[in-house]
């Protein structure tokens, strides 16, 4: 068994290529994750008005297609999961209904030939038992927009209220989610009391994490001996 690059109450993530790591995450009850699915994302670190990092341009490993994704549902099988892609991008085969996210107020993406920018990314419904009072398939969370200084330091990171919309109609159990970026799926688990393993193929993110997950749990017992 891997040895965790940090755990606590509720949350073990892991250091490596989630392929490679996969007994640490398939037993979990539920996959929440955004995947590498083919964009081939490059963009620059740093926030807005921040000096540019020294590294160049930011990617995302495994973004050259849409391998990885499908390579990792095909791990997970037939078992709930909520799935991050995109318009143009070729859903997973076993999509059963598509969520939208509606990310404005943000920036927006896309073609800039175009007098229309991208203000939404999908989010693929796989599996069964999810549960809740039924709601519109659309979501609107506002983005972390580049100026915000609580952004976290990573190419697209995902706000947390967006994974607690998400979570929380997820049927009971541990989490999984083998492509943690940012460790926002991982922090909304936490808020919602919920068990949950991530795995992450960068060590920079992994800090990243860990160093969230610590600052929250630290806050979270603040407020509960005031």
């Amino acid at each position: 068994m891997a040895t965790p690059y940090y755990s606590d109450d509720l949350v073990t993530l892991y250091l490596g290529d989630c392929l490679d790591l996969a007994d640490v995450w398939t037993d979990a009850d539920v996959l929440v994750t955004d995947p590498p699915y083919g964009m081939n994302y490059t963009g620059f670190g740093g926030r807005k008005g921040e000096p540019r990092r020294d590294t160049g341009r930011l990617t995302v490993a495994g973004d050259e297609s849409a391998t990885l994704r499908d390579d990792v549902l095909e791990l997970w099988g037939d078992g709930p999961a909520l799935v991050f892609g995109r318009w143009n991008i070729a859903r997973p085969a076993s999509t059963r209904a598509r969520l939208i996210w509606d990310k404005t107020p943000c920036g927006f993406m896309g073609d800039l030939s175009l007098p229309w920018g991208a203000a939404e990314e999908e989010i693929y419904v796989i599996g069964s038992g999810f549960v809740g009072k039924r709601s519109a398939n659309i979501i609107n969370v506002p983005t972390l927009m580049s100026a915000d200084r609580n952004r976290p330091d990573h190419p697209t990171p995902k706000p947390i209220p967006l994974m607690e919309q998400l979570i929380v109609k997820c049927p009971d159990g541990v989490i999984a989610d083998p492509f943690a970026g940012s460790g926002s799926t991982l922090l909304a688990a936490v808020n919602l009391g919920r068990k949950a393993i991530g795995v992450e193929f960068e060590e920079r993110y992994c800090e990243l994490i860990a160093n969230r997950l610590s600052n929250q749990t630290a806050a979270l017992d603040f407020g509960a001996v005031a």
